[in-house]
This record gives C-alpha cells, structure tokens and sequence, in this order.
C-alpha cells in the first residue's frame, strides 16, 4: 500500500487535534492525566492543540493525505515548546482537572527529567493513528518516511513510549529501550527509547 504523506499547514490544525484525541483516548498515560472518560474529548480538544500548534509552528508536523495519521516532532536543540507555550501549560491543566493537575504536572517534570541532552537529535513528541484508520499501516508508514528524512541528516531520534502495546514496532523501525520511568500516584511506567544516527 502506498501512503501518500506532507508535512502539515495551519489549516489542518483541527483535524490534527482530532485524531490525536482520538488515537490517544484509551492511552495508559494520557487516561491516566485525564481520568474521567466522560470529560476526556473537552479536555483533550483544549490539551492537545497546544502541542499540534508547536509542531506547526516549528514547521515539523507530519501527516497522510487525509490526517488520519500525524506526527509531531521537535527539530534537534529546539524547544519542544516555546516560553509562551510553556506558560500556558500550567493554568491549562489547573482548569481542566483542578486538584488532579499536581500529579501531571509532575509526570511532566518526569518527562523532562529523562529527556538526553547528551547528542543532537530529533524528538518524537507525538505519533498518532486515528482510531477509526487503525491498523491499516497508516502510522508506521508515516514514521518511516519521517526516519528516513531523519536519516539523510545523520541524526538520532528519542521517544517515549506511552503504551507498552507499542514497544515492538518501535524496535522494528530501529529503536531500543533507552530507560523508563513511572509517573507519580501509581500512575503507568513510560518508556524511553533511542534510535542512533544513521
């Protein structure tokens, strides 16, 4: 099968959003932030923009023809996001979740904590498959031709793995277990993974 991809403007930031809320709805870690399944899509309609609007700010977010599948990476020595963006993280998930926010904003720091500074590389913040497109190779074939993108340039690319269920593909791309960590109040065990440059 051959997937048509592009990188993404402005004008698919809602249909971006819409498949990372949707692909990322049952997510060990991002049901674990946002627990309450009957407020999930409100919430992550206000969550996850802020991130596909980094991605497309930076001009590295990625996606089949029709968005089904995207992917949003942060460029090596860049920020995932900017001061401004930053800033606006904290009074989100206080007026999203209320109390519930402390243990995310920790899992956050905890994301930061095991982020290598070590080499240049690429960060892949985001990949997503539509629930309604899973299955069909969308995401990987995507994730390929970003690798190898990635890979005319010599660099490595880090990722964390939200969902244990995804390990194996990412070792099939070239990935391997960098480290894990658990997010706080019993929260799930993250993945850290590492590619190196080609």
């Amino acid at each position: 099968m051959t997937v048509t991809t592009r990188a993404a403007g402005p004008e698919d930031a809602a249909a971006i959003t819409e498949t990372v809320s949707a692909a990322f709805f049952d997510d060990p870690v991002w049901s674990w932030a946002f627990p309450d399944p009957a407020l999930r899509s409100d919430q992550y309609s206000l969550w996850w923009p802020l991130w596909v609007d980094a991605g497309l700010r930076k001009e590295s977010l990625w996606v089949t023809s029709g968005c089904e599948a995207a992917t949003v990476w942060t460029p090596p020595g860049a920020a995932e996001l900017s001061a401004e963006e930053a800033a606006r993280v904290e009074p989100l998930l206080r007026r999203l979740l209320g109390a519930g926010a402390d243990d995310v904003l920790e899992g956050i720091e905890r994301f930061d904590a095991a982020h290598p500074h070590d080499e240049p590389h690429w960060y892949l913040s985001v990949v997503a498959t539509h629930t309604d497109h899973r299955g069909a190779g969308l995401g990987v074939s995507l994730l390929e031709g970003d690798l190898a993108r990635i890979d005319r340039e010599h660099m490595a690319v880090y990722l964390e793995s939200s969902n244990p269920a995804n390990l194996d593909r990412y070792r099939r791309l070239g990935f391997v277990e960098r480290g894990e960590f658990s997010l706080p109040a019993d929260g799930p065990t993250v993945t850290t993974m590492w590619r190196t440059a080609r």
